[in-house]
């Protein structure tokens, strides 16, 4: 798509009205980040697989495009942000939401789903960014959201697949940060904590089969743990995307935002023990240079 073809919007509508571009808005998290921007009114563009769901959990309102998307696809992205322009003939923030969830013990999780997890969660970010900054570059601003996870900032057991594709978008939106700053384009990781969303409900969750003895009695613990989970998360993914509106209004959003109490306890912990690692060996770590003098 040639970047000529975007015209950026009066400077009145920039100020006074925002378009939003949402991944997996049919539901869970998008669906409620989506409600959130057409609540404050901005004009939203919702995306998914299937985008008649996605209309149907929105409901009827003339600021509202629903698009097909799969961040899989890089096709899907171009044409996705096109119909987005061609609509509003903007995109002022742009949330990477869309995802899933392969868990298990990493010697049971098949090379393939390892991949369609990070084929999902780190490069469909990645496709729907790509097919957006030509439009963020030509306005001159913009911020680009995606949605993380403290398994971001802290891996753990039966979450490597996960985990992998997070920290990937961490190093990924992180790096991306100053390499768009000078286009008045800006980018937020938003780290979620557990939510009361749709992520561990079956449509979203998928287990690695149990085939390896060793690992059966911590993966029936686990699986039972989290299945039990699921609707009783602490976390109110309403506030979480009120408090998304907020951010995208401030002249100088964060890098990262630690989404709920839970996320904020992660953050000081990596803190604390990566301090503690450094320390660990300072000595044997500050005498690893040549001694050329």
């Amino acid at each position: 798509m040639p970047e000529q073809d975007y015209q950026a919007g009066p400077t009145e509508s920039r100020i006074e009205k925002q378009v939003w571009f949402v991944t997996g808005a049919g539901r869970g998290m998008g669906t409620d980040i989506a409600k959130a921007a057409l609540a404050a009114g901005h004009g939203v563009v919702a995306t998914g697989r299937n985008p008649e769901k996605v209309a149907e959990a929105l409901g009827e309102n003339e600021d509202l495009l629903a698009v097909t998307l799969d961040v899989t696809d890089p096709d899907d992205a171009k044409a996705a942000v096109q119909a987005a322009v061609d609509r509003f003939g903007r995109i002022d923030v742009l949330v990477n939401n869309a995802g899933n969830f392969y868990a298990g013990f990493f010697e049971e999780i098949s090379p393939e789903d390892f991949r369609a997890q990070i084929e999902t969660t780190m490069f469909g970010p990645m496709n729907v960014t790509r097919a957006a900054l030509p439009v963020l570059r030509a306005q001159r601003s913009g911020l680009v959201v995606t949605i993380s996870s403290t398994a971001g900032i802290a891996g753990g057991e039966f979450l490597t697949a996960y985990a992998a594709s997070k920290f990937g978008v961490e190093g990924w939106a992180e790096s991306l940060a100053p390499e768009i700053a000078p286009f008045g384009i800006r980018t937020m990781l938003v780290e979620p904590g557990f939510f009361r969303t749709e992520l561990l409900t079956p449509e979203s969750t998928s287990y690695a089969e149990s085939t390896i003895e060793d690992y059966a009695e911590r993966t029936e613990q686990t699986v039972t743990a989290w299945k039990s989970m699921n609707g009783l998360q602490g976390g109110d993914p309403a506030k979480l995307a009120d408090a998304l509106i907020r951010l995208a209004e401030l002249e100088d959003p964060p890098l990262r935002f630690a989404a709920g109490l839970d996320a904020v306890g992660v953050f000081e912990q990596r803190a604390k023990a990566l301090r503690a690692q450094a320390e660990a060996h300072r000595h044997l770590s500050s005498n690893l240079a040549y001694n050329d003098a």
